[in-house]
């Protein structure tokens, strides 16, 4: 194997370690808190913006409108949001948290994303600059570019201890968990 078809597939496995590592962060979050990660994201969502269309929510967390009204069926099932019909404008249905789920994310933990962000701000401005510049260049080679991702993971203060670092990655997400489907 050649050296750029090496370092091409080292790149291959790192994108793969991303995707599990979002992967493995949402089993976390459902085992631990009862909550997936789009479920968390949307509760965010609303709590920032309070009331909102659904498909506004669905564009401000990168999201298709389908995925977003089954994450909704579930939230609502369990009583963490309320939607109903807008009065102005009957085709839209809007969506507001519920008090019970204003305080089921009162115990829930930050974002993969926010612990991201908070690591990637203590880069030097020229490392933060060239890795977006690597990572939009990944993007367009997998044909991605046209493909929005808009950074809605990246807000609230960081909430997770060290702690539930340490037990995110060594017994939340191990093996057996995987295997599981939990």
């Amino acid at each position: 194997m050649s050296g750029s078809s090496e370092a091409g597939e080292r790149v291959i496995r790192s994108i793969r370690q991303i995707i599990r590592a979002v992967d493995l962060h949402s089993r976390y979050l459902a085992k631990r808190y009862g909550l997936t990660g789009p479920q968390l994201m949307i509760l965010k969502d609303l709590t920032v913006h309070g009331e909102t269309p659904v498909g506004e929510v669905a564009k401000r967390i990168s999201l298709s409108q389908a995925t977003v009204t089954n994450v909704l069926d579930r939230l609502e099932n369990s009583g963490y949001v309320k939607r109903a019909r807008s009065e102005h404008d009957k085709r839209k249905v809007i969506v507001g948290i519920t008090p019970m789920g204003k305080r089921k994310l009162d115990g829930a933990p930050s974002l993969l994303q926010e612990y991201f962000i908070h690591e990637f701000e203590r880069l030097a401005e020229w490392e933060q600059t060239l890795m977006l510049s690597s990572l939009q260049r990944v993007a367009s080679m997998m044909n991605a570019g046209d493909i929005e991702g808009v950074p809605v993971l990246a807000s609230g203060a960081i909430s997770l201890s060290a702690n539930d670092i340490i037990e995110y990655t060594d017994t939340g997400c191990d093996e057996e968990t995987e295997r599981s489907g939990g």
